[in-house]
């Protein structure tokens, strides 16, 4: 089986660039687009050998795993491009629950798992960590090149992760990277429609809350040396998580490493 566009983002006039190996999706997309493409274009492959997540981590897919990018120039801010991040979650997610119904069909028993978002970028199957987005913008000729990597774990799962990671195939989910594509590809087309252009984000983060890791429990949030503890109240319009501290103060963090319930505490040490 090879890569191919689900229907919905194929009427929808995205292209794709597929690889049998490729260093990173994320780059070959900026390179592309500094070279002139303007999208949207997908590019995939189903083996990475030097993908990277926040932080300058590594992200390594072993072949069979989905590494994912989808690249499109956009006359928006930097800021506003950032909250693509939360559509493309949530096209992972619908894009997973779609497949978990079918995998029930060949599997009984699959149809029960449950995926929430972690903020800022990861997608979670009960506690573990199933997949990472990377967002990037690069200002080119006529707009943002704003590429938006999605990797996910679909045959194995990384063992150094800050979170513990899991895999599809672990979980019993008999689905291979392709499929899955497809699946995300049309989730993609509808979620960034409902963006479209970051008029629709108030829509995109009441979906996001709803699917949310972590809401109203307990959170610390690291950041280099500094730590900050408290709830997770909600994100607010720019994609802030927003920290209710014990003294009740409400705190936007923009980024960090997070650590819900028993593990807030670890993390803030």
């Amino acid at each position: 089986m090879s890569f191919a566009l689900g229907p919905r983002a194929s009427s929808a006039g995205y292209r794709l660039a597929a690889f049998d190996q490729i260093g990173s999706t994320n780059a070959e997309a900026m390179l592309r687009a500094r070279e002139g493409e303007r999208g949207p274009m997908w590019f995939v492959t189903s083996e990475q050998t030097a993908g990277r997540g926040r932080r300058l981590r590594p992200w390594i897919a072993p072949r069979g795993n989905l590494a994912s990018s989808i690249l499109e120039v956009l006359t928006v801010t930097p800021a506003v491009a950032a909250t693509l991040g939360f559509a493309a979650g949530l096209a992972l997610e619908s894009a997973l629950a779609k497949l978990c119904v079918e995998a029930a069909l060949r599997s009984p028993g699959s149809d029960n798992l449950k995926f929430s978002l972690k903020w800022p970028n990861d997608v979670l199957a009960g506690r573990q960590k199933l997949a990472g987005i990377l967002l990037e913008a690069e200002a080119v000729t006529g707009g943002l090149a704003v590429v938006v990597g999605i990797g996910t774990n679909v045959v194995a799962a990384p063992t150094d992760t800050p979170t513990p990671a899991t895999s599809l195939r672990s979980l019993g989910i008999d689905v291979g990277a392709e499929e899955l594509f497809a699946a995300l590809s049309d989730g993609w087309a509808e979620f960034r429609a409902i963006w479209d252009g970051g008029r629709g984000f108030r829509e995109i983060r009441r979906l996001w809350l709803e699917r949310a890791a972590g809401l109203g429990q307990a959170v610390a949030i690291k950041s280099g040396d500094e730590a900050i503890e408290g709830t997770f109240d909600t994100i607010d319009e720019q994609g802030c998580m927003i920290v209710r501290t014990a003294s009740g103060e409400l705190v936007p963090i923009t980024a960090g490493d997070v650590y819900f319930g028993s593990a807030a505490s670890a993390g803030a040490t």
